[in-house]
């Protein structure tokens, strides 16, 4: 089995604009726009070499966390989005994301691939997910596989099956070092 480690969590401060990882580390949010359905947030990637920008859509009432990478040249991913399971509760103006170690890359139109299954199991094995958690995350593990299937492979079709559109995007100038 892998190395397991206790569930990562984010931390979203709708009010300073700002996300805190697991470790504490702080990122500056650049758009940040509270939906009906969630939280749609827009940043710079720091201190990941292969990564220069993250959007994210956190939709609590899914149990998911959407991202979409903008890639380095040579680091590209045949993907078009990434879906974390996910627990999303909010406290006020804090949105906590706990990830579930299930994810899923969605390739529209050709299929989508769940993985982490092995950390998954290990987590559970640990003791670092309970029964009720692991549950959760399998359910709606399966539920979002079985609906993108259903829509074609199509996240935003699977979105909207649920009256959520994800709304306007971002798009950020590239750093210096990829400007042409």
């Amino acid at each position: 089995m892998p190395p397991v480690h206790p569930p990562k969590t984010q931390i979203v401060d709708v009010g300073d604009r700002v996300q805190y990882d697991t470790k504490g580390t702080r990122r500056d949010i650049e758009t940040l726009r509270e939906e009906a359905w969630g939280l749609y947030l827009s940043r710079p990637v720091v201190a990941r070499p292969n990564a220069w920008w993250i959007e994210s859509w956190l939709i609590p009432d899914l149990g998911v966390c959407l991202s979409d990478w903008r890639w380095r040249p040579g680091h590209e991913r045949d993907q078009d989005i990434y879906i974390d399971i996910a627990r999303i509760t909010r406290d006020g103006g804090l949105l906590r994301m706990t990830d579930l170690y299930l994810d899923l890359v969605v390739r529209r139109g050709r299929g989508t691939e769940l993985l982490d299954v092995d950390e998954f199991v290990a987590a559970v094995a640990a003791g670092l997910l309970d029964r009720a958690t692991a549950e959760y995350a399998l359910e709606r593990s399966h539920t979002v596989l079985a609906e993108l299937a259903g829509n074609g492979h199509d996240h935003e079709a699977w979105l909207a099956g649920h009256g959520i559109v994800l709304g306007p995007r971002t798009e950020p100038a590239p750093p210096a070092d990829l400007a042409g």
